[in-house]
C-alpha cells in the first residue's frame, strides 16, 4: 500500500488569531495575532470593520498582537467593546483573521422582579426573576434576607432564575428576593412576600394542572437547557418527560432537577426537538400535557471550502464554499481583506464565487466567511493568474435553436486566428432574467463546433457564449446569444390551504407555482372535491390568475377530500393528492375561528409555521393544537401550544416530502375551526458536478476512533466496470478549520486507512475522492468523527477570589490554557488555615460551561485557601496554585458599608497583589506615617511610665513597717494609682485575651516570713472591665508564680505570661508593718508583712522593663 501526504502551503497564514474575551473594566487585555509568511508583513487591526486608530492606550505589540492597557466602556464609538479583526498583508495579498468579540463584564437591572404570591398551605409556590449579565450570573434566592440552599426536598432553585417551593408550610411565609452575581457585581431584586393561607378541610380531589410549563428555547451548542415543569393537584401529580418524535431521551446528558424540571447538559444537535411534560394523578388516567421546542444553535462550520487555483488570463475561476450551522450561516467573500461585490465579470450565487474573463488584477488571496449569530469561520484560497500573449481569437457566428422544452442546440465557427492551436471549447450558459444567476460551464473537445444543452428549464430565456482554449491560455469570450425553451405541462400541482368560515363552507387557497414547476404560463386550474363517504366527485374549473375559491352549501361536521390540477397551453399537469378537511359542527357555541396559517420551509428538514387570528374572531382562546404528518401517513399526536404562541418550528422532517399541517384554536367550550395546509420540503443542497462528467465517488464511508490521535477509515468502491487502477485521496481536517493550507491530504490504493497524528478531543471531517483514467470523482459525503479527549494537563488559569459580602466570596477562573481540551466539570477546594492543616477541604463542583462559584458561610477572622482543578471523562487535571482570601472580623461601631468595602479585595493566582504605581506610593507614605506615630507614642509612654512607677513604690515603702490584713477597695486604688489603667496596656499585653466573667473577692492571710499585697474588687464593677489594680498586678487566677502553683494554665498564648505579671504577684520578703490609714479604711482582713527591701528590688528591676516592652511591641 502506498501512502503519500500532500500539503498546500500559503505564502501568508495565521498562527494565532484573536478569540472572544470578557474582562473587567479598566483591566488590560491582549488580542493575539501572529502571522507566518514571506516578509515584509504589514499587520493592521479593524474594529467593527473600520481601521483601528492607535493611541497611548491602544497600540500594537511587536508580534502583531493588539494591547489595550485599560478597557473603557463609554457610550458610542469611544467604548472599547466590539468586534476585532487582524488584517495581515504581504506581496501575495491580504487576509483577515476571525472575528473576536471583546466585551466588558456587566450586570444590568432586573428585567423581571419577583411578585407577591398568596398560596394555600400544602400547595406549590413559584417566584421568578430575570436579569441580563455578561458573563451569565449565578442566581440564588434569599428568604427573609438569609440565603436559601439551591436544592432541598421541597425547594428548588433553577439556574434560569426560578424558585419553586413544593408542599408550602406556614413557616415558608415571608419575604423572598433574587440575588444575581457575576465577576462584575452583585444585584438584589425587590422583595416579594409569600402569604400562606390555611388549607380547607377536608381537601377535595383536584385534577392535575401544570402551572408553569416548558417554554420554547434556543440554546447554544455545549450549553445547558432547562425545561421547567411545575404542576399542582390533589393528590400530588407525577411528572414525566418524553419527546414528541418518540425518540428516547438522552440519559447521559439529561437529568431531573427538583420535582420534575428537566435539565440537558452539554447540549448537542441531536438534543433538539419537541419535549413533552406530562403531569399524571397517581393511580388514574387523569393527566395534562405541556410541550416546548428546544432549538440547538450551532456556530458555523465549513463542509466544503475553496481550493487554490491557477488560471490563464481570460479564463474562468470558480471557488466553492459550503457552510452549515444553526441558524444557517451567511456566506461572504473577501479579496485581499475587502468584501467582494458582484459585477459583470464576478458573480456570487448560493455558495460559489465565479470570476469570468480573468484579468491580472484578479491574482489575489480570496477568503470565504460563514457567519451567523453564534460566530464566524473563515477559509482562504489563492488565485494565480498565468499570463500568455499567444492566444486564439474568440469563436465566431454563435447561434442557438430551440429543440424542446428543456434543450437548445448551440453552434459556432472556429476562431479566425490560431484556430489550429485550439485544444477544447468551453460552453457557458445561464438564465437571462434576474440577478446573480448561476453560470454553468461545459467543456468539449476541439473536433466539433455544435452542442446540445439538454438540462434547461421549460419556458425560460437563456444566454450563451463560447471560449476557445489552447495550452497556454484562453481566448476572449464570443458574442452572447439569447434563446428560450418551449412550454411544457406543469411539473406538479399547487399546494392547498383549507379553512372554514362557517359550518357549510370551505375556503380553498393556493400559491402560484414557481416558474421551475409551472414550466410555462398557467392557463387554468381544476378543483375536485367529494365527501369521504361518497365516490361522486364534483369539479370546478377556474382561470389561471385565481389563487382561491370558496365552496358553499356543504354539510356540517363532514370530512371532505379536495385536490387540484394546473394547466398550461400544452396541457394539464398531474393532480395533487387528496387533502382532507372537516367542516365545523352546526352549533351556537362560541368557539374560535380558524387561524390564518402560513408555512415556510427553513431548510430541507425544517418547516416554520406562523399564524394569527382573523379580525372576525371574538371568542377567547386558551391555546392551540398543531397536527402534522407526511402525506399518506397516519396523523400524529398534536403539539399543544400556549395562547401567546404565534410561531412553531417543525423539525426532523425528510427532504423532498409533502406534509399535511393542521392548526386549530380551542377554549373552554371546545375545539375551534381548523386550518389545513400542505407543504413540500425542498431537496438538500448538493454540489453540482462541474466541467466533465466525473466518475462516482466512494460510498459507505465509515470512521471509527482508535485513540486520542488516530481514526480508522473504511469505504466502498463505486460499482462501475473498469479494469484501470483506482487510487483514492483522503481529505482530513478539523471541523471549522480556517486555514485551508493546513488540510491534510493522504493518498492510498486500498479501501481503508488509519489516519494518525491527530489532535486529541477534536472533531474531524473526512471525505474521499476517487481517481481513475486521469479523472477525479467528486468528494464523497463528509463523515465526522471525534478523537478521544485527554485528561487536562494544566490547571484553570487566572483564578481570582473576591469577598463580596461579610461571609460570601466569588471565585472565578478561566479554562485551562491548552488547546482542544474538554472540561466536563470543575472542582473547587477551599478551607481555612486550621482545616487545611488538618487536611479537611470543602468541595464544590461546577459544570464545565460554568467558570464561577460562590463560597458561602465563611467565618470572620479566618484566612481561606482556595484552589481549582478541571476534569473530564478521561481523568482529573492538576489543581491551580492556592489562592489566599482573608475574611476580616467585623469591628463594632464601624459603618457596615465601610466595613464591607474594606473587605473587598482580589487575590490573584500568581500570589501577588496587582497594584499600580499610585497605590504603592499611597501605601508606602501611610505605613511610614503610622510607624513614626507608634515610635513617638511608645517613647512618651515609656518616659511617663518610669516616673509614675517610681512614685508608686516609694509610697508603698513608707507603709511596710506595720502591715497586717490589708484590703484595698476599688475607690482607694484609683486615688493612690490614678494611672494604673494605663499601666495595664504594658503589664498585661501578652495576656490581653483573657477575660473575667464574674466579680471576684480576693484575700490574703498572713504567713510567717512572707508579705502579700491583697485587694478586694467591688461587686458593682463590670465583669469584663478590669480594675486598676488588676491591670497592675494581673487578673485573679493568673498568678502563675506562687509556691503552690506548678505548670501553666490553659491560656490563649500557650501558658506564657509577661514578666511584669509574675514579678508583681510574687512580692515575697520578711515581716513588715501596716500603715494606720489602710487599717482605718479596711477595718479587718489578714495580716501581712511588707518589707521595704523587696520593694526596692522590684523597683530596680522595673526601671529596665519599659524599654524591653517597647522592643517586644
Amino acid at each position: 500500500m502506498l501512502i503519500t501526504t500532500l500539503t498546500f502551503h500559503f505564502e501568508l497564514f495565521f498562527i494565532k488569531e484573536p478569540h472572544d474575551v470578557t474582562i473587567m473594566r479598566r483591566e488590560a487585555v491582549i488580542l493575539n495575532c501572529q502571522v507566518h509568511g514571506e516578509a515584509p508583513i504589514d499587520v493592521r487591526w479593524l474594529k467593527n470593520g473600520v481601521k483601528l486608530v492607535e493611541n497611548e492606550r491602544v497600540y500594537l505589540l511587536s508580534n502583531g498582537s493588539l494591547y489595550i492597557s485599560e478597557m473603557e466602556s463609554r457610550r458610542g464609538d469611544k467604548s472599547d467593546e466590539g468586534f476585532y479583526q487582524c488584517l495581515a498583508q504581504n506581496k501575495y495579498g491580504a487576509i483577515l483573521s476571525q472575528k473576536a468579540h471583546l466585551t466588558i463584564a456587566s450586570i444590568s437591572a432586573f428585567a423581571i422582579q419577583p411578585t407577591p404570591t398568596v398560596v394555600i398551605e400544602g400547595s406549590v409556590a413559584r417566584f421568578s426573576c430575570k436579569i441580563s449579565a455578561h458573563p451569565p450570573p449565578i442566581i440564588t434566592w434569599e428568604f427573609n434576607r438569609v440565603t436559601l440552599p439551591l436544592a432541598t426536598e421541597r425547594i428548588t432553585v433553577l439556574p434560569s432564575g426560578i424558585l419553586q417551593i413544593h408542599g408550602v408550610q406556614r413557616t415558608d411565609a415571608g419575604n423572598y428576593r433574587c440575588v444575581a452575581t457575576n465577576i462584575a457585581s452583585r444585584r438584589r431584586s425587590m422583595e416579594a412576600t409569600l402569604t400562606v393561607t390555611p388549607a380547607p378541610s377536608p381537601l377535595l380531589p383536584q385534577r392535575p394542572r401544570i402551572i408553569a410549563g416548558p417554554q420554547n428555547i434556543s440554546v447554544s451548542l455545549h450549553q445547558s437547557a432547562i425545561l421547567e415543569c411545575m404542576a399542582t393537584g390533589n393528590p400530588r401529580p407525577l411528572i414525566s418527560w418524553s419527546r414528541a418524535d418518540s425518540k428516547s431521551i438522552d440519559v447521559y446528558n439529561t437529568k431531573v432537577l427538583g420535582n420534575g424540571n428537566l435539565i440537558i447538559t452539554d447540549i448537542k444537535p441531536q438534543h433538539g426537538g419537541v419535549y413533552m411534560c406530562r403531569a399524571t394523578t397517581p393511580g388514574t388516567r387523569n393527566y395534562t400535557v405541556a410541550s416546548a421546542n428546544v432549538t440547538v444553535l450551532a456556530p458555523p462550520s465549513l463542509v466544503e471550502w475553496p481550493e487554490s487555483l491557477t488560471r490563464p488570463r481570460a479564463g474562468t475561476a470558480r471557488f466553492v464554499c459550503q457552510g452549515e450551522g444553526v441558524p444557517t450561516p451567511q456566506i461572504t467573500w473577501f479579496k485581499n481583506g475587502e468584501k467582494v461585490h458582484s459585477n459583470g465579470r464576478i458573480k456570487m450565487y448560493n455558495s460559489k464565487l465565479v470570476i469570468n474573463q480573468i484579468i491580472p488584477e484578479d491574482d489575489a488571496i480570496y477568503q470565504c466567511q460563514a457567519e451567523n449569530q453564534q460566530g464566524s469561520v473563515l477559509s482562504m484560497a489563492r488565485l494565480i493568474v498565468v499570463m500568455s500573449e499567444d492566444r486564439p481569437s474568440a469563436p465566431r457566428n454563435i447561434r442557438a435553436d430551440t429543440v424542446s422544452s428543456s434543450a437548445i442546440l448551440l453552434a459556432w465557427e472556429r476562431p479566425l486566428y490560431n484556430s489550429d492551436k485550439v485544444i477544447a471549447y468551453s460552453v457557458h450558459y445561464m438564465k437571462a432574467e434576474g440577478l446573480n444567476n448561476e453560470e454553468y460551464q461545459i467543456v468539449i473537445g476541439n473536433d466539433t463546433t455544435r452542442y446540445i444543452i439538454d438540462d434547461l428549464e421549460p419556458a425560460r430565456n437563456y444566454t450563451f457564449y463560447v471560449v476557445a482554449y489552447m495550452p497556454m491560455g484562453a481566448s476572449r469570450m464570443s458574442d452572447h446569444v439569447f434563446q428560450h425553451t418551449l412550454e411544457d405541462v406543469p411539473l406538479r400541482a399547487p399546494e392547498l390551504s383549507l379553512t372554514s368560515h362557517s359550518p357549510t363552507d370551505i375556503q380553498v387557497s393556493w400559491q402560484p407555482l414557481p416558474d421551475k414547476l409551472s414550466r410555462g404560463q398557467i392557463s387554468a386550474y381544476r378543483l375536485s372535491y367529494r365527501t369521504s363517504s361518497e365516490n361522486t366527485v364534483s369539479q370546478v374549473e377556474l382561470p389561471g390568475e385565481k389563487i382561491q375559491h370558496l365552496l358553499k352549501n356543504l354539510q356540517p361536521d363532514t370530512i371532505y377530500l379536495l385536490r387540484i390540477a394546473a394547466a398550461t397551453a400544452v396541457g394539464w399537469g398531474e393532480q395533487s393528492a387528496w387533502t382532507s378537511h372537516r367542516t365545523p359542527k352546526a352549533s351556537s357555541a362560541q368557539v374560535p375561528l380558524a387561524p390564518e396559517l402560513h408555512l415556510e420551509p427553513l431548510n430541507c428538514t425544517t418547516i416554520l409555521a406562523h399564524w394569527q387570528l382573523g379580525p372576525r374572531n371574538s371568542a377567547s382562546v386558551q391555546g392551540y393544537r398543531l397536527f402534522y404528518h407526511e402525506e399518506s401517513q397516519s396523523e400524529r399526536a398534536p403539539v399543544n401550544l400556549q395562547a401567546s404562541d404565534k410561531t412553531h418550528t417543525i423539525g426532523g422532517l425528510d427532504p423532498r416530502k409533502k406534509y399535511h399541517v393542521k392548526l386549530l384554536a380551542y377554549n373552554f367550550v371546545g375545539d375551534g375551526y381548523q386550518a389545513d395546509q400542505t407543504i413540500s420540503t425542498p431537496g438538500c443542497v448538493s454540489v453540482r458536478d462541474r466541467l466533465v462528467p466525473p466518475p462516482p465517488p466512494p460510498h459507505n464511508v465509515y470512521a471509527k476512533t482508535n485513540s486520542s490521535t488516530a481514526v480508522f477509515l473504511h469505504w466502498g468502491r463505486p460499482a462501475f466496470t473498469s479494469s484501470h487502477a483506482v487510487n483514492y485521496t483522503v481529505r482530513c481536517n478539523p471541523v471549522g478549520l480556517q486555514n485551508a493550507s493546513l488540510v491534510l491530504y493522504l493518498q492510498t490504493s486500498e479501501q481503508n486507512l488509519l489516519v494518525r497524528d491527530l489532535e486529541a478531543n477534536t472533531k474531524y471531517e473526512f471525505a474521499i475522492r476517487l481517481h481513475i483514467d486521469q479523472l477525479s470523482s467528486p468528494w464523497s459525503p463528509v463523515v465526522y468523527q471525534s478523537t478521544f479527549p485527554e485528561a487536562p494537563t494544566l490547571p484553570p488559569s487566572n483564578v481570582k477570589v473576591t469577598l463580596i459580602e461579610e461571609d460570601t466570596a466569588l471565585v472565578s477562573w478561566k479554562t485551562p490554557d491548552e488547546p482542544n481540551i474538554a472540561v466536563t466539570h470543575y472542582t473547587i477546594l477551599y478551607a481555612s488555615r486550621k482545616d487545611w492543616i488538618a487536611g479537611e477541604w470543602q468541595v464544590l463542583q461546577r459544570e464545565g460551561s460554568i467558570t464561577m462559584a460562590l463560597l458561602e458561610k465563611l467565618k470572620a477572622g479566618q484566612v481561606y485557601l482556595v484552589k481549582v482543578s478541571a476534569s473530564n471523562n478521561m481523568g482529573d487535571g492538576p489543581f491551580s496554585h492556592t489562592v489566599e482570601l482573608t475574611v476580616r472580623a467585623d469591628l463594632s461601631g464601624h459603618n457596615p458599608q465601610l466595613s464591607h468595602m474594606s473587605h473587598v479585595f482580589t487575590v490573584f493566582s500568581d500570589g501577588f497583589y496587582h497594584l499600580d504605581q499610585k497605590s504603592m506610593t499611597g501605601i508606602t507614605v501611610g505605613v511610614c506615617i503610622a510607624l513614626i506615630c507608634i515610635i513617638i507614642c511608645a517613647f512618651v509612654i515609656v518616659c511617663r511610665g518610669k516616673n509614675r512607677l517610681v512614685s508608686v513604690f516609694l509610697r508603698l515603702n513608707t507603709y511596710t513597717a506595720h502591715c497586717r490584713d490589708i484590703s484595698f477597695s476599688k475607690k482607694h486604688i484609683k486615688e493612690w494609682f490614678p494611672n494604673a489603667e494605663k499601666k495595664k496596656k504594658w503589664f498585661s499585653f501578652s495576656n490581653n485575651t483573657r477575660k473575667t466573667n464574674k466579680a471576684v473577692h480576693s484575700t490574703a492571710s498572713f504567713h510567717p516570713g512572707t508579705t502579700v499585697l491583697t485587694y478586694q474588687d467591688e461587686l458593682s464593677g463590670s465583669p469584663d472591665q478590669p480594675t486598676s489594680l488588676q491591670a497592675l498586678l494581673g487578673r485573679p487566677g493568673d498568678t502563675e508564680g506562687s509556691s503552690n502553683s506548678e505548670g501553666s494554665h490553659g491560656t490563649g498564648d500557650s501558658g506564657r505570661y509577661s514578666h511584669d505579671e509574675t514579678e508583681l504577684t510574687n512580692l515575697s520578703s520578711g515581716p513588715g508593718s501596716r500603715p494606720p490609714s489602710l487599717a482605718e479604711v479596711d477595718g479587718g482582713g489578714s495580716d501581712c508583712g511588707c518589707p521595704a527591701e523587696r520593694l526596692n528590688e522590684v523597683m530596680e528591676e522595673r526601671q529596665t522593663e519599659p524599654e524591653e516592652n517597647v522592643q517586644s511591641l
